[in-house]
């Protein structure tokens, strides 16, 4: 029976004498829902494209290294393989797939499943009431202890740079998966600190128009501003639990180097949580200053509407008075008495309006 060399096949009972030539792996092509997926050894990325039941059976092989795998929005049936592959928690699953979770830190078995939100600044040159300034996704992280699996939801938020910036350092890299999940977490409270700069920039632009004599501030602006911050709170505080576990060694999974990182990461949001404490006091003053500047605003504008009503009366009344059509009144057949009502009229209007002026209500 002759060799197959050209299939690469090998007969039960027959021996192929020719030299065994190398195999060059077929990349394996990416779907849609799958960001990446690289093999990590000695915090070095194997070249070539894998699968992820390939990768996952390389390290295996290799007694050493870890997977690393982004995904982007999975549905159920997309993440069920890979969950089957990795044994992953069907609960945890569950919250990968359909997010809307709050942020959080919990361990099945030998997993560790980890819930942030991410948050981005969107800058516009004019506000709406529908608009929005924080725009929020979510990011889930799967650690095991020779994988970590990324769960992406929104349209920001990549990880990219992240994956960039451990791929070259690989003493970072090579402390294994925690290594990853210390990357996505000082990723995800950077962003958090960089929104909290531009709203620091637009609370200082609201507080300097509140402030400024004779201008016009639209309340609507602040109950905005107010609103998105309680988004980026909701995001910040629920953060702060998860992480100082992680730091004081909540789980064997995070390697003892990582730990000091986590603390790192910690102080960081513990300055994000302070400044988003205060914007939230600073927009509750000045809703209380607008209210008042308005309300200032509208007694100004009931005086002045009270002053030119308290004028325009007066030559009413009068008109009102000679327009009774009586016969026995006052100057009614006098030849001066329409002039002299006129002139009457006028002075009477000239002498409230400069009283009016005189007191600022006009």
């Amino acid at each position: 029976m002759p060799n197959l060399p050209s299939l690469g096949l090998r007969t039960r009972g027959f021996r192929n004498d020719r030299a065994p030539q190398p195999t060059t792996r077929t990349p394996a092509p990416l779907s849609d829902y799958v960001v990446d997926c690289a093999i990590y050894v000695d915090g070095h990325r194997l070249e070539g494209a894998w699968d992820h039941v390939d990768a996952i059976e390389e390290v295996r092989r290799r007694g050493s290294g870890f997977v690393w795998i982004g995904l982007h929005e999975p549905t159920e049936e997309q993440i069920n393989g890979i969950a089957e592959t990795f044994g992953l928690h069907e609960l945890a699953v569950e919250d990968a797939v359909h997010a809307h979770q709050r942020p959080k830190l919990e361990r099945y078995d030998n997993t560790l499943f980890m819930v942030l939100k991410t948050v981005r600044y969107v800058a516009t040159e004019t506000r709406a009431a529908t608009s929005e300034i924080v725009d929020t996704g979510e990011l889930m992280v799967f650690v095991g202890r020779d994988f970590v699996i990324t769960v992406r939801h929104g349209k920001h938020a990549s990880l990219a740079e992240v994956r960039s910036q451990l791929e070259a350092d690989p003493e970072q890299l090579a402390l294994g998966p925690s290594a990853v999940l210390h990357g996505v977490a000082d990723h995800v409270v950077d962003s958090y600190l960089d929104v909290t700069e531009a709203i620091q920039d637009d609370i200082d632009e609201i507080e300097a128009e509140v402030f400024e004599p004779r201008t016009k501030i639209d309340a609507e602006q602040i109950y905005l501003m107010k609103r998105e911050v309680l988004e980026l709170r909701r995001a910040v505080l629920p953060l702060t639990k998860p992480l100082q576990r992680l730091a004081e060694g909540y789980t064997p999974m995070v390697a003892e180097e990582v730990r000091s990182y986590f603390r790192n990461v910690e102080d960081h949001l513990a300055k994000v949580s302070e400044m988003v404490g205060s914007f939230d006091e600073l927009l509750t003053t000045l809703v209380d200053a607008t209210l008042a500047k308005i309300t200032l605003q509208q007694n100004t504008d009931m005086r002045k509407i009270s002053a030119w009503v308290a004028i325009i009366s007066t030559p009413t009344m009068i008109a009102g008075i000679y327009g009774m059509n009586f016969d026995v009144m006052p100057e009614t057949h006098w030849a001066f008495g329409y002039p002299v009502t006129l002139v009457v009229m006028f002075c009477a209007c000239v002498v409230l309006f400069k009283i009016f002026r005189r007191n600022k209500w006009l």
